[in-house]
């Protein structure tokens, strides 16, 4: 499976490379939230979390939908270039009208595809709105009630979100940026050149080994391996033409492409490569949770529990399977001592348990957050 983004026409030089604080302050955000997806950042996360206000702590647990399990599209820089500074992105989401503000915000759908721009606005049509929200319940009270403010009333909310934005900024974000920002340009001026001088293969080629240039009698397009699939153009005429690649410090081991109609795409990816420290476990138990994910649905099973926790009925729908037929494989996972389940009222929720997957190998990891 693949995220596939059509760029047959699109001059070398729409192609940029470079640093995004919107990004970064959002990838910063989900690994104080996903610790555990981020065992080299466990340092900077505990000490930043122990560092926060109460206050600021629980406004960015109220808000953590934007950021958590799918990075909101209204957190990339999917409209233009990246800004040189955080208010200037922050400028560029404020000139976002609310159906699409909204509509990139509430991305999260099991599917991994996000909901932006492929039904109708949850502020306008009925149906949109009940899923939105049964998608919200599924997630936590507080990502209930989050929602249902955005939707109630949309610009306070947005409001609201960009002063904690900015507060986050000043808590810590803006010492954390003084310090990677050279790193990251460095690397996009690095990547740049090598787009100059041996072309959009090479440059893409340094990236990762998971995003490369397809040219056929079809056109050109970028191929970037996930454990999921999309299209998306960056020649689209109502939204310009360009394709951004924005470096991250705190990424790995996700390498985020960001393919929703109406936005220009965007590929996050990591610049450092943190090394996962590996715990003894026995040879029968190792054996059981390889065998557990040698079957192709298991493995898309992890690629959605990597990354949040959801119902049975919700990975049914997600991955076209019955709830019966996805109720035996979670059953597998659970007794490799993959998974952890845990009730939300009426919810049943299940999740990869990423510290023990990170035990079997970072390739194996990498591949389900990538």
């Amino acid at each position: 499976m693949s995220v596939v983004i059509d760029i047959t026409g699109l001059p070398d030089e729409r192609v940029v490379f470079a640093p995004s604080p919107l990004a970064e302050l959002s990838a910063a955000l989900h690994v104080l939230s996903e610790p555990a997806h981020h065992p080299g950042l466990h340092g900077w996360s505990t000490t930043t979390l122990a560092g926060l206000k109460p206050d600021l702590a629980e406004r960015l647990a109220e808000a953590d939908i934007l950021w958590r399990s799918t990075r909101s599209d209204i957190l990339l820089p999917g409209r233009s270039r990246p800004g040189a500074t955080l208010a200037e992105e922050l400028d560029s989401v404020d000139r976002l009208d609310d159906e699409r503000y909204v509509q990139a915000a509430l991305e999260i759908n099991c599917s991994g595809g996000g909901c932006a721009g492929e039904e109708a606005s949850p502020l306008v049509d009925e149906d949109a709105r009940r899923r939105a929200l049964e998608r919200a319940a599924a997630r936590g009270p507080r990502q209930l009630e989050f929602v249902r403010h955005l939707l109630a009333d949309p610009p306070a909310v947005r409001a609201w979100v960009r002063r904690l934005l900015e507060d986050c900024d000043r808590a810590f974000f803006a010492d954390v940026w003084q310090r990677v920002r050279g790193r990251l340009a460095a690397d996009a001026r690095h990547k740049t050149e090598l787009l100059r001088r041996k072309g959009l293969a090479e440059a893409l080629a340094a990236v990762s080994p998971a995003v490369a240039l397809e040219e056929d009698g079809r056109g050109r397009r970028v191929v970037v391996d996930k454990l999921a699939q999309g299209w998306t153009t960056a020649t689209d005429p109502a939204v310009g033409p360009g394709l951004t690649l924005v470096p991250t410090a705190f990424g790995w081991p996700h390498l985020l492409v960001l393919h929703a109609p109406g936005w220009q795409p965007v590929i996050e990816y990591p610049v450092v490569s943190p090394e996962l420290r590996a715990g003894p476990s026995s040879v029968e138990l190792m054996q059981r949770r390889l065998e557990a994910l040698a079957h192709p649905v298991r493995v898309r099973l992890c690629r959605n529990l990597a990354r949040a926790p959801y119902t049975t009925g919700e990975l049914a729908s997600g991955l076209g399977l019955t709830a019966p037929e996805v109720s035996r494989h979670l059953r597998v996972l659970r007794q490799a001592g993959l998974l952890t389940t845990q009730r939300h009222g009426r919810y049943v929720q299940h999740r990869l348990d990423v510290t023990v997957v990170a035990r079997l190998g970072s390739d194996f990891l990498e591949a389900v957050l990538r």
